[in-house]
Formats: C-alpha cells, structure tokens, sequence
C-alpha cells in the first residue's frame, strides 16, 4: 500500500471515529434534534444563563423554566421580533412591559429596551410569576400559567371558568391549538432541561 493511500486510510478511519463519536454525544443526549440546534447556534443557548439564574432568584421562579421557554419563544435570539409586536429572547409584548414598568415603579422605559437581553429577561420573569402566583390555587398551575403566558389571562380564566382543574382538564379545555402546542412544548422542554443529562443554567 502507498503512502498517500495509507494517509488517506488513516484520515477516513478518524473521520469515520469522530462520526461516531459525535453520534453517540447526540443520541445518549436524550434529545438529538435539541443538540443539533444548540452546536448549529455556537454557544447562543448557553450565553444568558448568568441573567437567567439572577433574574429568576430575583422573581422567584426557576431558572430551567425560564430557559425552557426563552427556548420556545426565540431560540435564544435576543433580536426577535414576533408577528404581534413580541420583542426579544422572552418575546414580550409592550402591554406586557407596560403592566411591568407599572408594578415596578420603572422612570424610564422604551419599547426598544426589550431587545436588551437583560430587560426582556426581567420582565418576562416578572409576567410569568406574576401568572404562577395567579393561578397558584390550581393543582398544579404551570400549564395555567404558561397558557397565560402564551394566551393571555382572559381566555386561561374562560377555559378555567373559575373552576379547579387538572392540567388534562385544562388541556382539553383550550380552543386554541396553537396553545396546547405551545404549554405541551414547553413542559417537555423544561422536563428535558431537569434531566441530569441537560446542562442547566
């Protein structure tokens, strides 16, 4: 065997290694397609977790649930802007900001400032304990209150109708699919994040 065919065999065997090394990292991951996405974003899914841990001590909240649905809402793409008016890696709405700067006594506050990482984070913290202390009577109020995040309050109490439920119930309660999607995707989400194989912010 020549040499250039000795190296080229030498060079396919370690690709062909890496190859399977990388594919065992993705399938004992637990969740491939979420690991694609998370090397194909170089290091974006890692970068808040700093402000994620803060802001979430702060309102109360976890962290993981926070990153879960940061996750969701923008794919950690501080510079989102939804169909809606949304803005930033929480997609919050200026209503939604404007009931923050309210509650908090805020002297200074411009739409813009929700494409601040930090700033979206605080107030997308603040609306989501907001809700979880809401709905806090329920069984188990997550998916009420991620329903309000997605949805709003209003439509979350008109599926409730003032009644306890089950997040079943509730589930099969919701007329809007995109909704059920959404809570769905989350819980699976922040359930993925609690696993010991998930890094967590």
């Amino acid at each position: 065997m020549s040499v250039t065919r000795r190296i080229l065999l030498t060079i396919s065997l370690l690709l062909l290694a890496l190859a399977g090394a990388a594919a065992w990292v993705l399938l004992s991951s637990g969740d491939p397609a979420y690991r694609l996405g998370e090397l194909a974003a170089f290091g974006r899914y890692d970068a808040y977790n700093s402000e994620i841990t803060a802001v979430a001590a702060r309102h109360g909240v976890d962290p993981l649930l926070l990153k879960s649905i940061i996750w969701q809402e923008s794919r950690f793409q501080p510079d989102k802007l939804g169909a809606h008016g949304e803005r930033g890696l929480m997609q919050v709405t200026e209503p939604a900001a404007q009931d923050w700067v309210a509650a908090e006594n805020i002297e200074t506050f411009s739409p813009a400032d929700l494409l601040d990482p930090k700033t979206n984070i605080e107030v997308g913290a603040w609306y989501l304990a907001q809700a979880l202390r809401h709905w806090a009577s329920q069984e188990d109020p997550l998916p009420f209150a991620l329903g309000e995040y997605n949805a709003g309050r209003s439509r979350v109490k008109r599926w409730a109708g003032g009644l306890q439920m089950s997040a079943d119930e509730l589930n099969r309660a919701m007329d809007i699919p995109s909704t059920k999607a959404y809570v769905a995707s989350v819980r699976g989400r922040y359930d993925y994040y609690r696993t010991p194989r998930a890094k967590a912010p």
